[in-house]
């Protein structure tokens, strides 16, 4: 090997010991005050709830000792739990620093032997956690000791490298794409995990899940926490599996001609006509209620037959009021609605979307057509809807609708929208044009999505409703058609303040994000970059050049066919449907 390599951690392996001794000093104790004795009963404590120590004379400040500081503090963090949990808690305290009580180790292991059923249920993930790292200090015998490292060891790594992977954009249950990856060494020369037949993570798991048998007190502990590990949807194992699951599919679909077999069309929709046809709107929705009002009258009004609508987050005043329409469904997605889902409440708000989409699909709600938007985005058809969904070829499986992005007025809501280059049938080029500065940094001069949306027919099975496609046998149906005469308008940045109100979200779970599969420059990195270099001022300046309904942006679209008028008034149509709101 040629060259130094300079370690990121100044002063190498002596720093980092240093450092590490620095924060390992004993908690020191004033007159009076004593860990509990090793022969405390311990039976009761499970039962024992701790209360807040402000409002206890003996516990609350002035503090006497470091131990009374750290003592305290627990019994904060763990008011409404159980003296058992508390006690726990502050033996790890104790036992992580370089000195303690003598009899503290033996505390601790007599506290697991005789308590480890109970804590195993009480305490959450992190002390469970931190109470196994005790153990790979301070366990009795080669097993507990070898188990409490290994997995203090597992679960340190995996905080800091999901850590570190928030800072990608994406949510920690949204495996990466399969189209994005980097090509390269990694470090200490190691051969990457190999995604269809890898090993490693069976081998971690399986190995660990062994060695832990044989302890009676640390088994328990261990097998609990490995079984935790395998069912969260949020680490990199579950990640993982994801993949190699897309990823068998994509090499069954090329070998079995999946992608070229078109998703069959029903029966039932042949001689369909617009006064005989139905169609309905699926949107899982957080969202004030005039905004929700706002979607729903304006649909209503173009024909909708129903609206399904899934409410995120518990809102019964919403619900309510939305109920009184008789085409208006309304589910409330709580903690009971997942549970009666058998899966657990996913992570990121995208995957909830394509799953309640999914199954209002499935439902078929009445309609020959469903189509799958969000609270922002509304229909702008030339014609009735109807009338443009009966024309739809009848081998197509599923329809797609171009988007165009609201201009922001200076008040009120918008009347013109724009439309990006290819769907005006305009060269790429015409984007330097019409936004000079941000133009190439932008596809389409879109700061959203430039997909559209879909409306897929019902009663096809083996079918799932994304975002914006139809999944047919788990890759995209390929019998789609274009649906002409109609736009999607999508009210993404229709002010300054709600563009910038949205923009954190935006970042780290929504369009914002930076996608793995995108390797150019794209918004992500645009606002990321405006934001560290310019803070507001380059986001204002963002905004202005390519949200603002100024008659200088409306000039250069017009010029190239990319401006579209439009009246719009879906506050009159909540009045009209709803009445007033409350």
């Amino acid at each position: 090997m040629s060259g130094e390599k300079t370690s990121p951690y100044p002063g190498g392996i002596a720093a980092i010991l240093t450092q590490m001794e620095g924060r390992r000093d004993a908690l020191d104790f004033a007159p009076g005050e004593a860990l509990l004795p090793y022969d405390t009963p311990l039976s009761g404590l499970a039962a024992q709830i701790v209360t807040d120590p402000d409002a206890d004379p003996a516990e609350a400040p002035p503090f006497r000792s470091n131990h009374h500081r750290k003592r305290h503090a627990l019994r904060r963090e763990l008011t409404g739990r159980s003296e058992l949990v508390f006690l726990n808690a502050l033996l790890i305290a104790h036992l992580r620093k370089r000195d303690f009580p003598a009899h503290a180790p033996a505390l601790f292991q007599r506290l697991w032997a005789e308590e480890g059923a109970a804590l195993r249920q009480q305490l959450d993930p992190r002390w469970l956690v931190s109470s196994v790292t005790t153990f790979g200090d301070h366990g009795l015998g080669p097993v507990q000791r070898s188990v409490g490292l290994a997995l203090s060891t597992l679960f340190g790594t995996m905080k800091l490298y999901e850590s570190e992977r928030l800072y990608s954009g994406h949510a920690a249950d949204r495996p990466f794409g399969l189209d994005g990856k980097a090509h390269g060494p990694l470090p200490m020369e190691m051969d990457g995990y190999a995604l269809p037949s890898g090993g490693l993570d069976v081998n971690m798991i399986g190995r660990l899940w062994l060695e832990a048998e044989g302890d009676p007190v640390i088994g328990p502990l261990a097998h609990h926490l490995l079984e935790l590990l395998i069912s969260d949807e949020r680490t990199v194992f579950r990640r993982l599996m994801t993949m190699r699951q897309r990823q068998a599919r994509r090499v069954g679909a090329k070998t079995a001609g999946t992608p070229d077999t078109p998703a069959p069309v029903p029966a039932g929709h042949r001689g369909l006509t617009s006064e005989t046809l139905r169609w309905g709107l699926t949107s899982t929705i957080r969202a004030p209620l005039p905004e929700i009002a706002r979607f729903a009258a304006h649909h209503l009004e173009l024909g909708a037959a129903v609206l399904q609508i899934h409410l995120d987050a518990p809102d019964p005043e919403a619900e309510a009021f939305l109920t009184r329409h008789p085409a208006i469904r309304v589910t409330r997605c709580d903690v009971a609605y997942w549970q009666a889902s058998g899966r657990a409440r996913p992570e990121a708000h995208q995957v909830r979307q394509a799953y309640n989409a999914t199954q209002s699909l499935r439902d078929g709600l009445g309609v020959q057509w469903l189509g799958h938007l969000d609270v922002d985005e509304f229909l702008l058809p030339q014609r009735p809807l109807s009338e443009l969904l009966a024309e739809v070829p009848l081998a197509a499986a599923f329809a797609r609708i171009a988007p165009v992005e609201a201009l922001a007025p200076e008040q009120g809501l918008p009347q013109r929208f724009k439309t990006t280059h290819k769907h005006a049938g305009q060269p790429k080029a015409v984007l330097q044009e019409i936004y000079p500065t941000f133009g190439a940094h932008l596809y389409g001069g879109f700061l959203s999505h430039t997909s559209g949306k879909v409306f897929a027919r019902t009663g096809i099975p083996e079918t799932r409703l994304g975002i914006h496609t139809l999944k047919y046998r788990g890759v995209d149906a390929v019998n789609r058609h274009r649906l002409g005469e109609i736009w999607l308008a999508h009210l993404h940045a229709r002010s300054w303040e709600q563009f910038r109100g949205h923009l954190d979200f935006r970042r780290t779970l929504g369009s914002y994000r930076k996608s793995s599969e995108r390797p150019e420059m794209g918004q992500a990195e645009l606002i990321g970059f405006l934001m560290e270099k310019e803070g507001d001022a380059g986001l204002r300046a963002l905004f202005d050049e390519v949200c603002a309904d100024t008659p200088a942006l409306r000039d250069r679209l017009r010029a190239h066919g990319m401006l579209l008028e439009h009246p719009f008034d879906p506050d009159a149509a909540v009045t009209r449907v709803f009445g007033a709101l409350p």
